[in-house]
């Protein structure tokens, strides 16, 4: 029997594969979480090279903020990732939710992600 990490390793196989096969040359926001943190990245596939992140681990996020693993990161951290992303002139992304659900802390990320300006 699989253990959680390996299921999950499965889905964002799959996952990234229909991203990929739809994402007509934009990049891949990519997400991951883990029990204390979340981390975002824009990625050019096709260059393979990390073109923005963010993540609730910098400095100015880590001490506005009360935990890096609430939802309240993963806003600030989306919003955060969009302006970058905007001022190195990306406006339109794929958005890849790494295996997980598209719950709590993933929504809230991709939703304030949006309301700054990026579109998917």
């Amino acid at each position: 029997m699989l253990n959680s990490k390996e299921l999950r390793e499965r889905r964002t196989k799959r996952t990234r594969f229909q991203v990929r096969k739809r994402s007509d040359g934009k990049p891949r926001l990519s997400v991951f979480r883990s029990n204390a943190q979340i981390y975002g990245q824009v990625i050019d596939d096709a260059a393979g090279k990390t073109l923005v992140s963010a993540s609730s681990l910098e400095k100015d996020l880590r001490q506005s903020l009360k935990s890096g693993g609430n939802t309240d990161s993963a806003v600030a951290v989306g919003k955060l990732l969009a302006e970058r992303a905007k001022a190195a002139g990306i406006t339109a992304v794929v958005f890849d939710r790494g295996g997980y659900k598209y719950h709590g802390r993933v929504k809230a990320l991709a939703d304030a992600a949006r309301e700054a300006g990026l579109q998917f």
